[in-house]
């Protein structure tokens, strides 16, 4: 039996390419909104760290605006991808560094911002890693967090983490507005703005990026079309099992010293 590391690796070290040119992934309001965000900084800001990179694509979007981008993540293949991609890009401010969001390598206060986007639906001991988070960065730090965004309405977000589930064995949960803005409180971050965007999952990709099993795409069509009717408007199901997600982008930066 694998344990829930396992399972990622054997989850996205195959597939780190797909994430490097997923339409998803490399494109979207938030980044755009990342990088007018990193823009409005005094000067530049020294070191950031972008926490659980995936295939980059945040790192490269704020990398014009940081002195030293390090792109950490467990997965070396996706780290490959980071170096390939950045070496594309023309960005020789990116660097990579193996590790895991809950236990981050690197001594306390050594960052100006800590960054993530669509990572921390995978982590385990996700109240754990946002304090890491928070240890490494300086007093006056900004975080910026990025993900999938839980519904509120518990009928609706079942059939959703069901769904993310099917299609992902790695998927640990999407959190809600509610319960990320309580992990901030605890790791000493004030919140100096929310975005949110709807992002249209076209199905047939979605599912073929993280090559789920075709019993396991006939499980998720068949919840889809078994969903009660409130479930099915509030994701935007369509006939061929495509839907809509939230993106959530909070934006905020680390009390000073007591």
């Amino acid at each position: 039996m694998r344990s829930h590391a396992q399972t990622v690796h054997t989850q996205f070290d195959p597939r780190a390419e797909a994430y490097l040119h997923s339409a998803v992934h490399s494109a979207g309001p938030d980044l755009q909104h990342a990088r007018t965000l990193l823009g409005q900084c005094p000067g530049t800001l020294h070191r950031a760290l972008d926490v659980g990179c995936g295939a980059g694509h945040l790192a490269f979007a704020i990398a014009a605006h940081v002195g030293r981008v390090v792109a950490l993540d467990p997965s070396a293949n996706m780290l490959a991808a980071v170096i390939r991609g950045a070496a594309a890009r023309g960005l020789e401010q990116i660097e990579v560094r193996s590790g895991s969001a809950e236990s981050l390598p690197f001594a306390e206060e050594s960052f100006a911002l800590v960054c993530t986007r669509y990572s921390a639906h995978h982590w385990t001991r996700l109240p754990a890693a946002v304090q890491e988070m928070s240890r490494v960065l300086a007093p006056g730090g900004h975080a910026l967090i990025i993900d999938a965004i839980a519904p509120e309405d518990p009928l609706v977000d079942t059939h959703f983490q069901a769904m993310e589930l099917l299609r992902d064995p790695s998927h640990v949960r999407d959190r809600s507005v509610g319960e990320w803005r309580e992990l901030f409180a605890a790791a000493r971050f004030t919140e100096l703005e929310y975005r949110q965007w709807p992002v249209r999952i076209e199905f047939a990709s979605w599912v073929s990026r993280m090559r789920t099993p075709e019993r396991s795409i006939a499980a998720i069509r068949a919840l889809q079309n078994g969903a009660p009717h409130e479930v099915q408007a509030a994701l935007g199901l369509e006939a061929d099992g495509s839907f809509v997600l939230q993106t959530g982008l909070f934006w905020l930066v680390k009390a000073g010293r007591p």
